[in-house]
């Protein structure tokens, strides 16, 4: 306990899945916590049940406004920003298109990606690094995805704009080692939350009953998929955020954390 004490937060897609969690864990290890997400719904509510260390801002990261405002909303409530939890996406190719092969992507899917996956990453970074900066140092944390590493992880679009906030990560940690802010990326495989099905975590249309319901049967689906023979829980992309965030990484940056259960080593380019 208490590893973020006196630490501020700010968690995008905080409202469910990884980003809930993670301000769970956060808020038990001593941080005060700004969870930010597109549901007002969900985001009061989980911030209500969090107690008196949990923030909602309500905020939609495909618009660089709601990204700055969530960085002044933290900013002002808390005083400071020490940690930026960039974990906020979807997906882009196969939810929009019913088969994801690259001949059916659209310039809608196109756009609607970038703003998701990869703008929101890089404006994100921009907009904390002031209040870092202040600090004397910060820690940024971009959820990217095993699908940028290796092929039929994802569609084609998704994986490559995870690949490019994978490598955006390296390259603004580089940058911004200077004023000891450091950048690291988590990539998950395997891990059961809502986005696969457009559930809570993208559009919020499901209810907690049918998200669940969906989970469990994914869990199941997953853990055939990993060496450890069990599927990755929001919780197990917590800890990273954690030990990434704590002063137990304070000498890791520019780092992208591969966290599949193996899954990484058991397919690759060559699986059809």
């Amino acid at each position: 306990m208490g590893k973020l004490k006196n630490k501020v937060a700010l968690i995008t897609g905080g409202t469910s899945g990884i980003g809930a969690e993670t301000a769970r864990l956060f808020i038990q290890e001593g941080a005060k916590v700004v969870i930010s997400g597109r549901s007002k719904e969900k985001g009061s509510k989980l911030a209500e049940e969090l107690g008196k260390n949990a923030y909602y801002c309500l905020s939609d990261i495909t618009k660089e406004e709601d990204i700055k405002r969530a960085i002044s909303f933290t900013t002002d409530k808390l005083s400071k920003l020490d940690i930026l939890f960039n974990n906020a996406g979807g997906p882009v190719g196969a939810g929009f298109v019913e088969d994801p092969l690259l001949e059916n992507v659209t310039q809608k899917n196109i756009d609607y990606g970038v703003h998701l996956l990869l703008a929101s990453v890089i404006l994100g970074t921009k907009y904390a690094i002031e209040p870092m900066r202040k600090n004397g140092g910060g820690c940024i944390i971009n959820n990217s995805s095993i699908a940028g590493l290796r092929y039929r992880q994802g569609d084609s679009l998704y994986s490559s704009l995870k690949a490019a906030v994978t490598h955006f990560t390296k390259m603004s940690g580089v940058e911004l080692g200077k004023d000891n802010i450091r950048v690291n990326a988590i990539s998950p495989g395997a891990v059961a939350t809502p986005i696969f099905w457009g559930g809570s975590q993208v559009s919020n249309s499901l209810s907690d009953e049918e998200n669940e319901r969906k989970l469990k049967k994914l869990q199941g689906n997953l853990a055939k998929a990993v060496p450890l023979n069990r599927s990755g829980l929001a919780a197990d992309i917590a800890e990273a955020a954690l030990f990434l965030s704590s002063e137990a990484g304070s000498f890791i940056t520019c780092h992208d954390l591969v966290v599949d259960g193996g899954r990484t080593s058991m397919f690759n380019e060559s699986l059809s």
